[in-house]
């Protein structure tokens, strides 16, 4: 496989995340850890990140590792982050995901224009109103009320209506998050609000990270520039 700068710094992220020495193997494949500090998945949970030809997996205790090893070491690597896939061999509770993993080189960014975008704090009042605009599980896909850089906002009249900014992670990773409320969205909105963001990141030295699941989120993420690398699943196993 032919270096590629963006999918080194993204798998390096990642399993700086695991809490435990492994690795995207370059001859491709999975590697699966014990991990009880990773951060691929909720505490207790398996996690599975996919990028490039090659995967990793956490699991908390020795005998699912065991099981998981047993199970998906044969399975393509496409089908790792299916869940329907999985549920076929595994015995799963819960699921969290799948979601894409893209990420912006400098290179490749494709800015928006940054009319009417301005700035405010993280925590701010009108984000807390913008995020009751809609639904929990929406809310909480966005990834806005966890951000640590300051917001990027486009306001109508007073009110911001739609918002970005990113949560620093380990490995250098600037987690992007960006919402619209529901009856301004069609207009460029969370692009112009989340180019913003992606520009700050970089100026910081940060690798801007663009998880999501719905369709729209990952159009704006390619318009900006981003290239979708892989997928995130996090599974819980039945006990």
């Amino acid at each position: 496989m032919a270096y590629d700068p963006l999918l080194t710094r993204a798998r390096a992220a990642w399993v700086e995340m695991a809490g435990v020495p492994m690795a995207f193997h370059d001859e491709g494949g999975v590697e699966v850890a014990v991990s009880t500090s990773s951060l691929l998945c909720p505490p207790a949970w398996v996690g599975i990140v996919a990028l490039g030809d090659a995967a990793i997996i956490t699991a908390p205790t020795g005998s699912q590792a065991a099981t998981v090893r047993r199970m998906l070491h044969d399975m393509p690597l496409e089908t790792l982050t299916d869940s329907d896939r999985l549920r076929a061999v595994l015995p799963i509770d819960e699921v969290l995901g799948p979601a894409s993993l893209a990420y912006l080189d400098e290179g490749d960014f494709q800015p928006a224009r940054p009319d009417d975008v301005e700035v405010v704090l993280a925590g701010h009042d009108d984000l807390a109103t913008l995020l009751a605009s809609v639904t929990k599980d929406e809310a909480d896909e966005c990834g806005l009320a966890d951000i640590t850089s300051p917001a990027f906002v486009v306001l109508h009249g007073k009110h911001v209506v739609a918002a970005a900014g990113y949560r620093r992670w380990p490995g250098m990773l600037a987690h992007i998050g960006v919402l619209t409320k529901p009856d301004q969205r069609g207009r460029g909105l969370a692009r112009a609000a989340a180019s913003a963001a992606a520009a700050e990141a970089i100026a910081n030295r940060l690798l801007p990270q663009w998880r999501a699941r719905p369709e729209p989120s990952r159009r704006v993420a390619r318009a900006l520039g981003f290239r979708q690398l892989g997928a995130q699943l996090s599974i819980r196993l039945k006990t």
